[in-house]
């Protein structure tokens, strides 16, 4: 497949199914034959997609986050660190021929809660390699970085089942 330039896309929100629409696109591509790798940020367990990933070539999922969400607002120092690693990560994969399609999974929250730097995030960006797909998700998008997007979609929640009293269940959470 011959591309010219690589988009940006960024689905944020606060309802429900930022990942799932995320891990939704990177089945199209690796369906199409493209390679395609998700960096998920925050995040450090064996959800759904990351179980069916593990059984499809062209499709990598790494993870970068402790296990442990816990105080975001007051993050612990290893959740610093997690971050930073998947930023390289991140850069890396952004400028390896390998990859056609890259997806940041809650970067936008990293963001939010000052795990990574801004600018940085800014930087790989514009610096990525010009052919490469980007997708970043996560609540609380910035401005900014939805100004740099080919396209934008915000998940809105209408009514969670969870706010009804139901636990997270496999399959449809995680």
């Amino acid at each position: 497949m011959n591309r010219k330039q690589g988009l940006v896309i960024v689905i944020t929100g606060q309802g429900k199914g930022k990942t799932t629409a995320a891990f939704g696109q990177a089945m199209r591509a690796v369906g199409h034959g493209l390679q395609v790798i998700v960096i998920q940020f925050l995040k450090k367990f064996d959800s759904g997609e990351v179980i069916a990933a593990e059984q499809l070539d062209g499709l990598t999922v790494r993870q970068f986050g402790t296990g442990d969400l816990g105080d975001l607002d007051n993050p612990e120092p290893q959740e610093f660190e997690m971050a930073r690693l998947g930023l390289e990560a991140a850069k890396e994969a952004l400028n390896d021929q390998k990859y056609d399609l890259v997806v940041l999974d809650e970067i936008n929250l990293a963001l939010h809660h000052r795990l990574i730097p801004f600018d940085d995030v800014v930087t790989m960006i514009k610096n990525r390699r010009p052919d490469v797909d980007l997708v970043l998700t996560g609540r609380h998008a910035p401005g900014e970085i939805m100004e740099l997007a080919d396209t934008v979609s915000e998940i809105a929640e209408v009514k969670h089942h969870q706010s009804g009293g139901h636990n997270a269940r496999k399959g449809i959470e995680y």
